[in-house]
């Protein structure tokens, strides 16, 4: 294991947990993952924090007051450069003035006629602001003085700063920073699936729309793609708005609208490799509506599936099927009358919509609050108001299930869509007309050889 860390951004990487930051759009947003091994093997923790927090450490507000102190002074001088080029001007004038009179003088020759003694007079009038312009003169010379020792102080402190912080300038500690990620974010690789433990307090992105909605990430996108998919109402939408970035979602800018051929139904969306995936209004039709070609590529009905309210969540909001992405794919959340209401689980072919698989879970999805799939793990809440906790998973991977006790925090108490997005490891939710998002916390077991 390795140690690197420096206030912040900071990264670290001991034998105990593995956790990922993801930044909140106050604080930056905040993922969290963990992992560990209750039989004492090898384990390995990751903090990645986000590239933007350094503008947080107090080593940074210290260099920001530093700056603001340098801008000050150097407007200061400025003030100074513009008043000692007026008052030159105005000493080069008076300089002519006064070779005039001292040839007048000098030719005088000791008598001066009353005409010419009030011609001198007046100009020496004329000289009499120069006594405040050198009285200015002094006043500036002493704020020179002043900014010269304020300039020394803040060069004192910048180099201690840089003494503290080491011998790399920003863009090196940011190239450091981001090579130490891209190594962290291997390690959260390795570690693959574990096990859900816990879900983070809210995070609330944005206040948008009506009390029902949807809205997602590209679960299979690079990481420089943040595209954000938001979807407004439970049944006969087709209104799609695409924005550039989290941060535009955020501030509601910079976005394009997809108007869908066919209405959908729900809200159990999901966006996977540039298409969304939906439920087709008043059927159990999947559609697979591709972006960028603005087409339907497929669509194919899910034998037995209930639609129209039959079986939806405990919600309603024609709830009855749900489409959701994990790490090994995609996959369908609905019931047959065939399984008497209970909630089927069906790994679907993302480009032919076939099922591949399924599993019968046994829990009557009327009584489940919402769903979603994290490492091929079903986990069901028992509710969608207030109080709501992760009560069941059902293991795929074993076609066996357990009841669970992990409670999270309905803030807004009433969610309407819960879905977990792999690639940031978080739980995208719609909590009332609020986009919000959760941290999770993995278990995981690692060997002592590091393979997991």
């Amino acid at each position: 294991s390795w140690d690197y860390r420096r206030p912040p951004p900071r990264l670290s990487l001991t034998p105990m947990s593995l956790q990922t930051l993801f930044q909140s759009p106050e604080e930056g947003w905040q993922l969290y993952t963990s992992a560990q091994a209750p039989d004492g093997k090898c384990i390995c923790t990751a903090v990645i924090p986000a590239q933007s927090t350094c503008s947080r450490d107090g080593r940074s507000r210290e260099l920001r007051q530093l700056m603001e102190k340098v801008q000050n002074v150097s407007q200061s001088m400025e003030v100074l450069e513009l008043r000692t080029y007026r008052d030159l001007q105005y000493v080069r004038g008076m300089e002519t003035l006064m070779r005039s009179l001292d040839a007048r003088l000098r030719a005088a020759d000791g008598s001066l006629s009353a005409k010419s003694f009030q011609e001198l007079k007046d100009r020496m009038t004329e000289l009499l602001p120069l006594s405040s312009v050198l009285d200015q003169y002094k006043a500036d010379t002493r704020t020179i003085v002043r900014l010269r020792e304020e300039v020394r102080n803040l060069s004192g402190s910048l180099a201690a700063i840089q003494e503290e912080m080491g011998a790399y300038g920003y863009e090196d500690l940011q190239q450091r920073v981001m090579a130490l990620e891209a190594r962290l974010h291997a390690c959260a690789q390795k570690l693959g699936c574990g096990k859900l433990t816990g879900v983070s307090n809210p995070i609330t992105v944005r206040a948008m729309g009506s009390r029902f909605g949807s809205w997602m990430t590209d679960t299979m996108a690079p990481s420089a793609d943040s595209r954000v998919w938001y979807m407004d109402g439970y049944y006969k939408g087709r209104r799609v708005l695409e924005f550039r970035t989290l941060g535009d979602f955020i501030k509601g800018q910079n976005f394009i609208q997809h108007l869908l051929p066919q209405p959908w139904a729900g809200t159990g969306h999901v966006v996977y490799n540039g298409s969304l995936f939906y439920n087709k209004y008043q059927s159990n039709v999947v559609v697979k509506y591709h972006f960028r070609s603005r087409s339907v590529l497929v669509q194919r009905s899910l034998p037995g599936a209930g639609y129209n309210n039959t079986f939806p969540y405990s919600w309603g909001g024609f709830s009855d099927m749900d489409f959701m992405v994990d790490e090994s794919g995609l996959w369908a959340v609905y019931t047959t009358n065939q399984n008497a209401g209970n909630i089927v689980v069906s790994r679907l072919d993302p480009h032919t919509l076939e099922v591949m698989r399924s599993w019968d879970t046994g829990y009557p999805k009327r009584s489940a609050g919402e769903a979603f799939m994290i490492c091929g793990v079903l986990y069901v809440t028992n509710s969608h108001l207030a109080g709501a906790k992760v009560y069941f998973a059902y293991f795929t991977n074993t076609s066996s299930y357990e009841y669970t006790d992990v409670p999270f925090h309905n803030q807004y108490s009433h969610i309407s869509m819960l879905d977990y997005n792999p690639r940031e490891r978080a739980l995208y939710t719609w909590n009332n007309g609020h986009q919000v998002l959760y941290n999770v916390t993995l278990f995981h077991v690692i060997s002592t050889s590091g393979d997991p």
